[in-house]
């Protein structure tokens, strides 16, 4: 939808729709963070949080979220009440051997995912394993033990 007013101008009275200035002052600023984001071109309107692969597999739920550049010992995992968190801190800074620089970057970013599992799980034995920026965790299913049926004489 259109919206528009009329303004003067230097060659005389011109349709103007301030709504279209702000669109166009919103792309830029988009633009902008794209090109100076440490997560460079990431996609509009997606979340920095890794998206999470979360499968049955036997006895075992499997998640999988790709953590690339994140060093291991800065990961947490918890699960509660069937509920996975994965917590991440993502530190880089340039190093150079010439103290005379003229720039210097540092990249700092942070983030927290959760997500409920389909089934109910133990941390007993569970596994976790970062491989080439891939996070895997296994977790076994708590087995369901059959209660012993009480007969009725």
């Amino acid at each position: 939808m259109k919206f528009g007013l009329t303004r003067r101008g230097p060659s005389g009275l011109s349709r103007w729709d301030p709504f279209e200035e702000i669109r166009q002052t919103q792309e830029h600023l988009n633009q902008l963070f794209r090109e100076v984001s440490p997560f460079g071109g990431w996609p509009e309107g997606k979340s920095i949080a890794p998206l999470m692969d979360i499968r049955e597999e036997g006895d075992n739920v499997i998640v999988t979220t790709d953590l690339p550049g994140v060093d291991k010992k800065d990961i947490d995992v918890s699960v509660k009440d069937n509920i996975i968190e994965i917590s991440a801190e993502c530190r880089k800074e340039s190093e150079s051997e010439d103290e005379g620089y003229t720039q210097r970057e540092r990249t700092y970013s942070r983030f927290s995912r959760s997500a409920v599992l389909p089934s109910n799980v133990t941390d007993d034995g569970a596994k976790a394993k970062l491989e080439n920026g891939v996070l895997t965790i296994t977790l076994p299913k708590t087995k369901i033990e059959e209660k012993p049926k009480i007969m009725i004489e």
